[in-house]
């Protein structure tokens, strides 16, 4: 963690802390360089997906979608928990119709996974348990990190029931089929440091200040130049590329568009005057 101050928040902001806190169990607060922090808000809960913190979550997502400005979003959770999963008081219904069930499920999880559909990088602050579906949330998102306390798990099948939210397209995606397979399977739960072993997170640091530091690398990547770093994360969709020739077409493309804006004149005035550049997203 670095000892440098965080930018400062923006009070007259429509993400100022304590945005729908009460309604919808979240909490957004904006920061002026560009980084909004989101905080699922119902920590007696361990942060469980309600219907109603999932129905706000959607607006936040569709308003954040619209937020020009906008260049990071880190994830994290109130209290001891991260995301204990979808609220099974909402799930579990005894003689629902399967196709009832299953509308209801997709609904579930395209509302949640609607943070993918953000073009700017997100990051999940892994700050204790991560279960289920909130483990989805936590792959759904491009970059993790864990506090030392942070645990992980995918316990569909002890539950009896098949894994949702993505987990199975995600999950290896981010650890390789071999380790996603015996995660889904067993549904063992792992500690912090068996997820940066994995590569499932990025790192792990100490629980004190632990959503501090993340901060801290949230506003490092909103320092560097909005338009590459759109169009880095465009390129990286799925994992990487299909294969070097789509690769290369694309970033021949993308190149071609970040080389016509006054960003990277500025990026490269900074380096040779050795100076931080300031970007405009130009």
């Amino acid at each position: 963690m670095t000892d440098h101050p965080l930018p400062a928040l923006l009070p007259d902001s429509p993400y100022a802390s304590g945005w729908a806190a009460e309604e919808d169990h979240l909490e957004a607060a904006a920061y002026a360089d560009g980084v909004v922090l989101v905080t699922l808000s119902q920590p007696d809960r361990r942060n469980a997906m309600s219907e109603r913190m999932t129905a706000g979550w959607v607006r936040l997502m569709a308003a954040l979608r619209a937020d020009a400005a906008l260049r990071v979003v880190v994830v994290t959770g109130a209290g001891r928990a991260f995301c204990s999963g979808g609220d099974t008081g909402s799930i579990v219904r005894d003689e629902t119709p399967a196709a009832e069930v299953r509308a209801r499920m997709l609904a579930f999880y395209r509302a949640w996974l609607t943070v993918r559909e953000l073009e700017v990088p997100t990051i999940a602050a892994l700050n204790g348990s991560t279960v289920g579906a909130g483990a989805g949330l936590a792959l759904a998102c491009d970059l993790r990190y864990a506090a030392a306390s942070a645990r992980f798990s995918v316990p569909f099948t002890r539950l009896g029931i098949s894994p949702g939210m993505a987990t199975t397209s995600l999950l290896p995606e981010v650890v390789g089929v071999a380790a996603a397979r015996e995660l889904l399977l067993t549904g063992r739960a792992i500690d912090a440091e068996e997820m940066l072993r994995l590569g499932l997170v990025s790192s792990v640091s100490g629980d004190d200040g632990f959503v501090e530091g993340v901060l801290h690398l949230a506003h490092s990547v909103a320092a560097a130049a909005p338009i590459a770093v759109r169009l880095t994360k465009s390129a990286l969709v799925g994992g990487a590329p299909a294969d070097l020739v789509t690769a290369l077409e694309w970033e021949a493309l993308a190149q071609s568009v970040t080389l016509a804006t006054e960003d990277v004149l500025e990026g490269f005035a900074a380096t040779r005057e050795r100076r931080p550049p300031t970007f405009t997203g130009r």
